[in-house]
């Protein structure tokens, strides 16, 4: 098992204090957003050099620590087009400059047709989704370019928002470097997460084998909405997660999400024991 966190859940921490904290906790691997863990650096276009990225690569190096996933979870079809363009620009500087990291992934969802970000219907319409695919399609030919992968994460709050929705972005466009970061709980909602079954299988069916990263949190339903717990505490099927990674995707990165002090250690452990018997 390949497992690692999401390194802004690790809070407060240095560039050279995280990796070594994460190396404590037996971990292998972080997803890593460079403004959420290290704010005091305030990136913005224009700020990313190889310098900065070989010298946090190599903190991590340190301590054999993978960075496998460069987050950059920015609203790629924001509705300001000015503001659409700042993010896509920073998603791009980020898959330039990825190799100096040591990172071959750069991860985000895909956007609000608000400039708030947050659940509504009116992602849903074929419009947003035409303007997800060419955002997409623009940061995937700047990541062919660089040798890099695009990781794009389905969730319930944007337009590609279902399995079947993922599997439409991939057959619109037709790219290697276009692959899928898997996070099952961002497919749930109060009204199917009885149906996680087969949700997570169609996805698994759909685009398995373009799944590059999975991320690991867990939810409850309170007073009738789904709500983020820590792991282990909630009502997650990784019973079917791990039965298809583990024999599908052997050492794919997991990485544990929505977790943090005092229950990484359990959820670590948690992890470890429902991968083992599955």
């Amino acid at each position: 098992m390949n497992l690692g966190i999401r390194a802004h859940d690790l809070e407060h921490l240095s560039i050279e204090k995280l990796p070594e904290e994460v190396f404590k906790k037996g971990l292998s691997s972080v997803q890593l957003a460079i403004n959420k863990s290290f704010p005091e650096l305030n990136l913005k276009n224009g700020s990313l050099s190889p310098g900065l990225a070989r010298y946090i690569g190599d903190s991590f190096k340190s301590y054999n620590i993978q960075i496998a996933v460069l987050g950059c979870y920015v609203n790629i079809i924001h509705p300001d087009l000015d503001e659409r363009r700042r993010s896509l620009e920073f998603f791009k500087e980020h898959i330039r400059f990825a190799r100096d990291f040591g990172c071959s992934i750069v991860g985000t969802e895909t956007g609000n047709v608000h400039a708030k970000m947050g659940f509504t219907t009116d992602n849903f319409r074929e419009e947003p989704f035409l303007e997800v695919v060419k955002s997409v399609s623009e940061l995937v030919e700047e990541a062919e370019r660089f040798g890099v992968f695009v990781g794009i994460e389905a969730g319930v709050n944007h337009p590609v928002y279902s399995p079947k929705m993922m599997g439409r972005l991939m057959d619109e466009i037709k790219s290697n470097n276009l692959q899928a970061i898997f996070d099952p709980t961002n497919l749930l909602t109060e009204e199917n997460y009885m149906n996680q079954d087969t949700i997570f299988n169609e996805a698994f069916e759909l685009y398995g084998d373009r799944i590059v990263a999975v991320h690991a949190k867990d939810f409850t339903i309170k007073n009738g909405k789904l709500e983020f717990v820590p792991v282990g505490k909630g009502l997650l099927d990784y019973d079917t997660i791990f039965k298809f990674i583990k024999y599908n995707k052997p050492y794919i990165n997991i990485l544990m999400e929505n977790t943090k002090e005092p229950f990484i250690d359990e959820g670590i452990l948690y992890l470890k024991q429902k991968y083992k018997i599955v």
